[in-house]
């Protein structure tokens, strides 16, 4: 009796979780996941149509390559696009109350590295959306933050619909406009982008999203999500590289993408696919490239990598760039400064919490970053211990319609961080530094505080006055090369040698993790708040407590070196 023929998603499944494809953890569960729903989906209602997976694999050879070694070839899909394409358009699902059967997916979230053909993929999605679905009056819009970079993923499908016999005599092209439409079945296909008019009122039945891990705010995110309501069988399509940004709409997806995988949420509606190396990996182990980039000798040339690689060991600036475009590794920004690894490590003890009874009494010295007047302000305090140790007790303030503030996108990391105290919010829409100098106050009576360091910035004048007026000793600081390089430098040899205690502090963490430096000709060192990932204020105070300590270890100097706030 002949064996019966596998299909080409259940083929990909197979050889993934037998070991004749090299894939990573995340893959493998994707695997697993679909051979588990091949078994027992059906008591959810759940089944797979081979025949409908092969309809969108096979629409494929319909196009060919616009661009590059392979242009005019028709595309020839890689197992591992079988196994992605052929899931999201092979599972179907019944609905219980009207027997109705449709699409089991309605978003797929695909993570892969540069090079592995994304584009041309997503675009090839577009079309068969626009084209093959059988949906009347469809409305497919590849989608961006801006409509130029939501016309990369259009124009590649408009050239396939030009080299293409078949789709020409269907599909009509309006380059001018950015709008391709199929006449018969009143269906359209069209860049969108957040920068222009027109993002309210649509009714999607396919959005293409590209780089999600480019979006800054989930606003196109949401809209599109939101505009599928009316239709029967919707796709959300995305498509990215990991990225920097670990508070964005994509990493937010992404975390979700996994706890599906993992098991730890059911939806049933949510397709993931996240290839990347595993976290015991080398990354400079070529036999683990493939993980991330399952294209490696198709799209993807070794010796492309070979010689990124290389350079990310010889150039650290480089390795972010290589763990994150080349092997699909998150990480906190382009410019990192601090490992959070070497942050952790520093952690101590004593809980952050614990600190204020721990060195009540203790000599201490002070930074205060007032940063924003409508966003956070940082108020740092160092306790030198024994051997070059340093303690590290940290406030936070922000302005309380912060906290609902649809503007800012880490609004819910401020109203956990404030219902847990790490945050202190002051009425209004800005922060009422009277609050701070109180606080400021209160420490100095509860601790040993021998001077601080102030930002010039002007609406610190005020407060240095009043500060100064109450018996303190306040000095001004500059926040350029000469003044940071310093600090900066000893704050990291101070974590490599594990002599900073800085008990876990969430916010102090987060900012940690944000800091980007700005780098001179002579290799000193500033923080950059214009191209930190997020908020830093919190590590310039505590660069600036440094910065104070530092000059009592030294041999005494005048005090008019020092008062800096005569200067402001």
């Amino acid at each position: 009796m002949a064996a019966r023929s596998v299909d080409p998603v259940t083929q990909y499944a197979r050889d993934v979780l037998d070991g004749k494809v090299v894939a990573g953890r995340l893959v493998r569960l994707a695997c697993e996941r679909h051979l588990r729903d091949l078994e027992t989906g059906e008591e959810r209602g759940l089944f797979f149509d081979a025949q409908a997976a092969c309809h969108a694999i096979e629409f494929f050879r319909f196009l060919r390559h616009s661009k590059g070694e392979w242009a005019g070839a028709v595309i020839e899909l890689e197992p591992w696009q079988m196994f992605r394409i052929g899931s999201v358009f092979g599972w179907m699902r019944e609905n219980p109350d009207t027997g109705e059967v449709v699409r089991r997916f309605r978003i797929a979230y695909n993570e892969v590295a540069r090079k592995n053909g994304k584009s041309t993929e997503s675009a090839g999605i577009g079309l068969y959306m626009l084209d093959a679905d059988g949906e009347p009056g469809a409305e497919v819009y590849s989608a961006a933050t801006k409509r130029d970079q939501a016309r990369i993923v259009w124009d590649e499908a408009a050239r396939m619909v030009q080299r293409s016999p078949a789709l020409r005599k269907r599909i009509n092209v309006l380059r001018g406009r950015g709008n391709m439409h199929v006449l018969d079945t009143h269906s359209k296909f069209e860049p969108l982008g957040a920068d222009v008019d027109g993002m309210d009122g649509l009714n999607v039945h396919a959005a293409i999203i590209d780089e999600l891990h480019a979006h800054r705010t989930r606003e196109v995110w949401d809209v599109l999500d939101t505009a599928t309501g009316a239709r029967k069988q919707p796709l959300i399509w995305a498509i990215t590289t990991a990225g920097f940004d670990q508070t964005g709409i994509c990493y937010e997806v992404r975390t979700y993408a996994a706890e599906v995988l993992e098991g730890r949420i059911e939806d049933d509606t949510f397709f993931a696919y996240i290839a990347t190396i595993d976290e015991e990996d080398d990354p400079f182990d070529e036999a683990v490239w493939i993980k991330a980039n399952p294209n490696l000798g198709v799209s993807v040339k070794l010796d492309d990598m070979r010689r990124l690689a290389k350079r990310a060991k010889a150039m650290p600036a480089a390795l972010n760039n290589f763990l994150t475009k080349r092997l699909n590794v998150w990480t906190q920004q382009e410019t990192r400064w601090i490992s959070m690894d070497l942050w952790d490590e520093n952690k101590g003890d004593v809980p952050a919490k614990e600190f204020e009874q721990h060195l009540r009494g203790a000599v201490c010295y002070g930074g205060l970053d007032l940063g924003s007047v409508n966003d956070l302000a940082a108020w740092v305090m160092v306790f030198p211990g024994g051997g070059e140790e340093l303690s590290v007790i940290a406030r936070f303030w922000c302005p309380e319609e912060r906290l609902y503030d649809t503007t800012n996108r880490y609004r819910a990391q401020y109203q956990a961080w404030a219902r847990e105290g790490w945050l202190q919010t002051t009425s209004g829409r800005a922060i009422d530094y009277s609050f701070i100098k109180a606080q400021i106050l209160r420490d100095a009576e509860s601790y040993q505080l021998v001077d601080l360091n102030i930002d010039r910035l002007f609406q610190a004048h005020q407060l240095a006055g009043e500060l100064m007026e109450e018996g303190l000793t306040v000095v001004g600081m500059g926040q350029g090369f000469l003044s940071m390089a310093a600090p900066m430098k000893e704050l990291e040899r101070r974590l490599l040698h594990g002599k900073i205690r800085h008990g876990g502090n969430p916010v102090l963490r987060w900012m940690a993790g944000n800091v980007a430096v700005k780098q001179d000709p002579a290799g000193n060192l500033k923080p950059d708040k214009a191209t930190s990932q997020g908020k830093i204020d919190g590590i310039v105070a505590l660069v600036m407590a440094l910065d104070r300590a530092m000059r009592h270890e030294k041999p005494q100097r005048s005090v008019y070196e020092d008062r800096g706030v005569l200067a402001f």
